[in-house]
């Protein structure tokens, strides 16, 4: 999506008192000066569903005019501090673009995007400036008039909000010594994580209820990756780099969450949900693979001395690659667009609506899932005793497969036994890690091979991916290797008497 530009903002709200003088930030850190306010006027709708599906998810949607940066804005945290901001043309409508209710599908499953307040800011912005001259924050001082418009009650609300931003370029820390210095000065921390929320807090609680039973911690865990699945969707539609990889770890987490935790969800809407979910997988794979092949060969390139690099061979890799991740992304693309992945999101989001099985509850009722999949990872191991070959490398790559969902449904009961689970898990983490890097191996040999075919087809020197195809060979067996230790380690480490195999 082209017109589609993006920031990653580094910032602090503060409220502070509306009779209270601008703190002065000059001396703190490297700020050697702070410049005489430029004042703005800015007007914000923020939209979202009826039942607030943005907001939930932390999202935040406004169409903002005045100061330098007019235009559609969609706020996204990804962390204490740091939020992203997309960013598209203001235009001259005001109900929502087509291009903008686009982006947040995967959150608002298609219902209407409206008004649900209104926010005008009169702000007086102070630059904060080194001793060269350069900027490092921006201090804002907002008072903020806000209505909601629509929703079950009618709210109206004045305040006063301080807002400190760093530049891009400046260091991280220089926020905490910002910090000190406005919370001596009687700033304090805003309970809002934005202005939308203070005025539709009402409508939208802001604290999730803490999970007491078996059946909320693995809810819990479900939300938590079915929120990540969603906001690499929104990266994937920007391009932004790693979504693609960021959606089909969530993806393949939830799968494997509803089948190791099946007795705690609907059994058959879960069934139904992980197969669909096998499905987004298998559609996102190619553009992944192809990522992760083309930087490990290209890499692998680098490592060769320049005697032994025969014909063009980035070229080869550049052409053959670029092909393949075009037609990649273009099938990840359509499948987001299309009509399965909606319903997808819907029967998910369904499935976390829906009131858990009444059955055991207790911390003992979350032991059984995670010693069945100890137990398969066991016996994913021991049947790759006596192979060797493509046979072997098969068999090797079902036990990083079951070494990952033993990890995840150690994740899932992290807030049970995370103490108890933490060497275990290390170790399995350690198993999965060195399957992960064997099978990238199998994966490069299939596509020298590929490469190699290719290129004598056009009569060119293929020695030097031939070499490589060598190399990752050795790599292989001496991963075997390591994995063997590890496995010894797994075995003879640290776990609960309960989970002994």
């Amino acid at each position: 999506m082209r017109e589609v530009s993006s920031e990653i903002e580094r910032e602090r709200k503060y409220e502070l008192s509306p009779k209270a003088g601008i703190p002065r930030l000059t001396g703190t850190g490297k700020v050697r000066a702070q410049e005489a306010p430029v004042e703005r006027t800015l007007d914000a709708t923020y939209y979202d569903t009826t039942d607030f599906r943005l907001a939930r998810a932390g999202i935040t949607l406004r169409r903002r005019t005045g100061g330098t940066d007019a235009g559609w804005h969609v706020k996204v945290p990804l962390a204490a501090d740091t939020c992203q901001e997309l960013r598209l043309p203001l235009g001259e409508k005001t109900t929502v673009p087509g291009r903008v209710a686009a982006l947040l599908r995967a959150f608002t499953l298609e219902a209407k995007l409206r008004p649900v307040a209104r926010v005008r800011t009169d702000r007086f912005t102070h630059r904060l400036a080194d001793a060269a001259g350069r900027t490092l924050a921006v201090l804002a001082d907002d008072h903020v008039t806000g209505e909601v418009v629509g929703g079950t009650t009618l709210r109206l609300d004045r305040w006063r909000e301080l807002e400190v931003e760093l530049d891009a370029q400046a260091a991280p820390r220089l926020l905490d010594k910002l910090d000190r210095t406005l919370r001596k000065s009687g700033a304090k921390d805003v309970w809002w994580p934005s202005k939308l929320r203070r005025l539709i807090s009402d409508e939208v609680p802001d604290r999730s209820p803490r999970a007491r039973t078996s059946h909320e911690v693995v809810h819990a865990y479900l939300r938590e990756q079915f929120q990540r699945l969603r906001r690499a969707d929104l990266g994937v539609r920007v391009e932004a780099e790693d979504s693609v990889h960021q959606m089909r770890v969530a993806a393949r987490k939830l799968r494997s969450t509803l089948k190791t935790f099946k007795s705690f969800v609907d059994k058959k809407a879960a069934a139904r949900v992980a197969a669909e979910l096998k499905w987004l997988g298998a559609e996102l794979g190619p553009a992944r693979d192809v990522e992760v092949t083309q930087a490990r060969l290209r890499a692998r390139l680098d490592d060769v001395p320049t005697e032994l690099l025969f014909g063009p061979l980035r070229q080869y890799l550049t052409r053959d690659f670029a092909r393949a991740s075009e037609t990649g992304l273009a099938r990840a693309r359509e499948a987001l667009a299309g009509k399965r992945y909606l319903a997808l999101l819907q029967a998910m989001a369904a499935l976390l609506e829906t009131s858990p099985p009444t059955g055991k509850t207790g911390r003992k009722a979350l032991r059984k899932p995670v010693r069945k999949a100890a137990r398969k990872l066991h016996r994913a191991e021991a049947a790759t005793q006596g192979l060797t070959g493509d046979e072997l490398e098969k068999a090797l790559h079902e036990v990083r497969k079951k070494a990952k969902r033993a990890r995840y449904a150690a994740n899932t009961v992290r807030p049970v036994f995370g103490t108890k689970l933490r060497t275990w898990r290390k170790h399995v983490k350690a198993v999965q890690s060195t399957l992960g890097e064997h099978q990238d191996t199998v994966v490069d040999r299939t596509a020298l091979r590929h490469l190699a075919i290719a290129g004598f087809g056009e009569n060119q020197n293929t020695f030097t991916f031939g070499l490589l195809h060598g190399r990752d060979e050795a790599e292989a067996a001496a991963l075997r290797s390591r994995f063997a230790d590890e496995w010894r380690t797994l075995n003879n480490g640290t776990r609960p008497a309960w989970l002994k195999t």
